[in-house]
């Protein structure tokens, strides 16, 4: 049982590109990525994070190349992981180069730090040869020069202006499997970059609010910003940047695309922050529970509510649900009908079981 959205979002339309084998753009699925923090030479830590990455729900990774002993440990790492490798480059062409070579599904570049068209020209000629698409990421914190001077700050339009540069230069090498990006550490400049990027070019977005923070604040700026985008339709790719462990971006990543009801996966659970009113410790029955479900990739609602206030109403909705009554007898419901009573001991073994008997039910149809 799934929730009817209260407001359908219209996606806006754009390409569709390929990195590796997930599309981007178009009616896709808005995909979820994360960047290792491993050093990419620790060829063994970075191929283990990559598939707690994956493993997490990620569809794409991106992984640092910031010299050749990277680029060349990536040939290696590629052949170990199932998921589209995106090697982030800056400033030297010739990394770009190995690292398509090496098996990068796509490379992040900034052509205006790469140098003259001559390099570019070459990085484009590697990503053509070996069938890589391209992200141009705008930074705030790294704009060139002169549009820095131009516009004496950062700003939305200095990101565009920087954006639309950069595409001309991939574009006149007849290069178009790309994605852009403009990025700021600030929710509403990156908002109004986006928005404003959006009306004039159809190239499919990345969307972030980059150096977020710490899990909290980072988690919360990211909410804000990327959320709002993708409320207003833009957006087909997203990365959660966290100053903490990568698979946390993916997980919270997952979980904004879940809320908006733009893509559900795993268990969706509608919990109460528990009161005085509670049956049982609601906290503790839903971390116990988001673990032992987690490993869940099939889109299932489940609601645990303390007392019968909200219980029954959310339980009506959900796939099943659970509400605390007195004396530990709480009340199952299954596609919203009252089913039972179950004690709180018997609790957690219950759900759970339940879970997977809907998830086998639902592969049966």
């Amino acid at each position: 049982m799934s929730l009817r959205p209260f407001r359908d979002i219209k996606r806006r339309k754009t390409k569709v590109i390929s990195v590796g084998d997930v599309k981007i753009g178009g009616d896709h699925p808005i995909s979820v990525q994360s960047m290792t923090n491993t050093l990419t030479t620790d060829i063994r830590s970075t191929i283990k994070q990559i598939n707690e990455i994956k493993n997490e729900g990620a569809d794409l990774v991106r992984v640092s190349c910031p010299d050749e002993a990277s680029t060349k440990a990536l040939k290696e790492i590629v052949k170990n992981v199932n998921i589209p490798v995106i090697a982030d480059i800056h400033f030297h062409y010739k990394r770009a180069i190995e690292a398509a070579k090496n098996g990068a599904s796509c490379l992040r570049i900034n052509p205006g730090n790469i140098g003259d068209k001559i390099k570019i020209r070459e990085v484009i000629k590697a990503a053509k040869d070996n069938k890589c698409s391209l992200r141009v990421g705008v930074n705030a914190g790294s704009l060139e020069k002169d549009i820095l001077e131009k516009f004496k700050e950062p700003c939305p339009e200095a990101l565009v202006e920087s954006a639309l540069r950069n595409i001309k230069i991939i574009e006149d090498e007849d290069f178009f499997n790309l994605k852009i990006s403009v990025k700021s550490s600030d929710v509403f400049l990156s908002i109004e970059a986006y928005k404003q990027l959006s009306k004039i070019t159809d190239y499919p977005l990345h969307l972030g609010i980059t150096e977020a923070g710490g899990f909290i604040s980072g988690s919360i700026k990211s909410s804000i910003g990327v959320g709002t985008l993708l409320l207003n339709g833009i957006g087909d790719t997203i990365r959660i940047s966290l100053s903490d462990d990568p698979v946390k971006e993916v997980k919270i990543g997952n979980e904004i695309l879940k809320s908006l009801n733009i893509r559900n996966r795993g268990v969706k659970i509608i919990s109460c922050p528990s009161c005085a009113r509670q049956g049982f410790e609601v906290i503790d029955t839903v971390k116990i529970l988001e673990k032992k479900l987690s490993h869940i990739k099939t889109p299932i609602t489940l609601s645990i509510i303390g007392c019968v206030v909200n219980g029954p109403g959310e339980a009506a909705m959900t796939d099943i649900g659970i509400t605390g009554g007195q004396k530990g007898n709480n009340m199952l419901y299954l596609s919203g009908i009252q089913t039972e009573k179950v004690l709180t001991k018997d609790m957690i073994t219950r759900v759970v079981k339940e879970v997977e008997k809907k998830i086998s039910e639902l592969k049966n149809k």
